[in-house]
């Protein structure tokens, strides 16, 4: 992408002193008003205008670096999380439109993860951790999902630890025994590590987030996200007829979903029927939001 002239990169050498002086130096640039982000979007878009495209990228460089923060835990180096996290920014400015109705941050942030999450892939390798999606999923969950139960222990998990983390992530128990096993020997960094060459010293990972609190862009991109995902749920329910609405909304959506019973007594047919009907309404479901996703050219994410 031309461009590159004009942003702000790492330092390539420099250590914590050099990501310090970086990430202090990108919170000088200002957050961009809709309008002037539409405006500059559209110079880039019609006529190539790296200059706009440079402060498109600027303006959303604490977003990249708020996001590779998250990826701390994989054992590499911060720095070249974001410069790849930037690599993705640079291609989601590149093939942004701004006519769609959506802010930068929205779009870029899955173009930001996507290349951060390959870059964590290549660095571990394939022979360490597996090619299929499955695979791919639980690599980038099974830390949350460990960390939301507490399953601290060292070597292998508890059992109905296993059980819950393969249910709620929908693989076998299995695959979660030998990526846990993989990823313990794939030498993960502790966020309460100290730093290298700083023994004694008070400093520790966690303390170098950019922000306690979160950025303006990434609420922006997290509320707007939100409404994306709220309006694609809604166009694409409309590919239901009103019995599957009626019943998907019944026993997804609800706050306090209805039995299988329930709702047969309601539609005078059997707790299996209504249990196929949920199934293929929700399959339905799934189809117009992939395809519905697809023409709005957002990004799925691992």
């Amino acid at each position: 992408m031309a461009a590159k002239r004009g942003i702000v990169s790492i330092p390539a050498s420099g250590g914590e002193a050099g990501l310090n002086r970086y990430l202090s130096e990108i919170k000088k640039f200002p957050i961009l008003a809709p309008e002037e982000e539409y405006m500059l979007a559209k110079r880039w878009r019609e006529h190539e205008d790296t200059e706009a495209a440079a402060k498109l990228v600027n303006s959303h460089l604490r977003l990249v670096a708020k996001i590779a923060m998250g990826y701390r835990g994989y054992g590499l180096p911060v720095s070249e999380l974001i410069s790849e996290g930037n690599i993705g920014l640079m291609q989601g400015v590149k093939k942004f439109e701004p006519d769609r109705g959506f802010r930068l941050a929205t779009y870029a942030m899955w173009w930001i993860r996507a290349s951060i999450q390959e870059f964590i892939l290549r660095s571990w390798s394939l022979v360490k951790m597996g090619t299929t999606a499955a695979q791919k999923k639980l690599f980038f969950n099974l830390r949350r999902m460990k960390n939301q139960i507490d399953a601290f222990e060292d070597g292998d998990m508890k059992p109905a630890d296993v059980t819950k983390i393969a249910t709620d992530l929908g693989v076998t128990e299995a695959e979660v025994i030998s990526m846990n096993r993989r990823m313990a020997m794939g030498g993960d960094t502790s966020l309460n590590a100290p730093l290298k060459g700083d023994e004694g010293a008070e400093n520790q990972w966690q303390d170098f987030l950019v922000s306690e609190a979160p950025l303006q862009d990434e609420i922006i991109a997290n509320d707007e996200e939100s409404r994306v995902r709220h309006d694609l749920l809604v166009s694409a329910m409309d590919s239901l007829n009103d019995r599957e609405k009626h019943i998907l909304a019944e026993r997804r959506l609800a706050d306090d979903p209805k039995t299988l019973e329930e709702l047969s007594q309601v539609y005078g047919v059997s707790r299996e029927r209504i249990r196929q009907i949920e199934v293929r309404a929700f399959e339905k479901l799934q189809a117009a939001l992939l395809r519905l996703a697809g023409e709005r050219r957002l990004l799925p994410a691992f």
